[in-house]
């Protein structure tokens, strides 16, 4: 007796007039090759825009086949919004695609942005004093529109649960990647990667996987909930008996449904999760390691080097000098 597999996962691409095809179209082949190197349909991948139909890129190409979002399924797992063009952007700011979002959130599993489309999100409010990123040409007028977003704008793509934003173009497809290999394993992952000739993890300074993506995917709302917080607020008490009383659970409760559901204790998923504050906070600031260490919810400076010592192999200060800011 074969086993049953599992449901596939509904994924919306969000398009629309002045869009930048790639950011649709890079998704799309990404989650449609997971699908092979799975051997299985674990991806549905809907195109789909505020009024159906077909869009014009900003390139002038023409895309076909898009449904309303109004007729989108209730149990999507992820959205996209492409990134595009001044004009296209601002058609959609204030739009019915903002409102479609707004009462989407709390049903969809992820939502995410590639590159420019982060406004849309913004406009929403979904950003508000969340960590994200842009297109880097974006960054100040992104500061500006909504300076209640907490702008990385170093970083290839930035992941505080529930929501995700990728930087110019194709680091959507790093995020994506980064979807396929917390959904699906590292394996399928990599062979996507090898067959687009892409890097797994592409190199360089940006913060590029957060640990709350890695163990969400699994997760019961409630603990998607946790976990989300957690990675918006690491340096918060999350100690044991805190987590515990935040879910309404007895200690030795949460700490079995934590890890039956996450693979990891609680103690752990919160030092990753400080270990990659302090990885953001290397890569973007010029504060001191102590104070890195601090804002990261370590104890002490000593606690900084121990945890980075185990989870990244390298110290703090080693960490910066690899992935820190150019100097000028």
């Amino acid at each position: 007796m074969t086993s049953a597999q599992p449901p596939a996962r509904t994924i919306a691409l969000i398009g629309y007039d002045g869009a930048q095809s790639l950011d649709l179209v890079g998704p799309l082949e990404v989650f449609s090759m997971a699908n092979r190197y799975a051997g299985r349909t674990a991806y549905e991948i809907i195109l789909a825009s505020l009024d159906g139909g077909g869009i014009t890129c900003n390139s002038g190409l023409r895309l076909e086949g898009f449904r309303r979002v109004a007729d989108l399924p209730r149990d999507l797992d992820t959205v996209l919004v492409a990134g595009g063009d001044e004009a296209g952007l601002l058609s959609m700011r204030g739009s019915g695609l903002v409102e479609w979002l707004q009462a989407r959130r709390e049903t969809v599993r992820r939502i995410g942005s590639v590159c420019s489309g982060a406004f849309v999100l913004a406009e929403a409010g979904l950003l508000d004093g969340r960590r994200a990123t842009t297109h880097w040409q974006a960054c100040e007028e992104m500061r500006a529109f909504r300076p209640q977003v907490r702008l990385e704008p170093d970083s290839i793509f930035v992941a505080d649960p529930p929501f995700y934003t990728s930087a110019g173009v194709t680091a959507g497809i790093d995020l994506c990647l980064a979807f396929v290999e917390a959904d699906l394993g590292a394996e399928v992952a990599l062979a996507v990667a090898r067959n687009l000739v892409l890097f797994m993890r592409r190199p360089g300074g940006q913060t590029q996987f957060s640990a709350g993506l890695g163990v969400q995917a699994a997760a019961t709302p409630k603990l998607r909930t946790l976990i989300a917080e957690i990675t918006a607020e690491p340096a918060g008490d999350l100690s044991l008996p805190q987590l515990a009383h935040r879910t309404g659970m007895t200690e030795r409760t949460f700490s079995r449904v934590f890890q039956k559901e996450t693979g990891t204790t609680p103690a752990a998923f919160v030092e990753l999760a400080r270990v990659d504050r302090a990885k953001a906070l290397l890569e973007t600031s010029d504060w001191p390691l102590a104070r890195v260490g601090e804002r990261s919810g370590f104890g002490s400076l000593d606690g900084l080097h121990r945890a980075f010592q185990k989870r990244v192999g390298i110290t703090p200060g080693e960490y910066r000098q690899r992935f820190g800011r150019v100097a000028a």
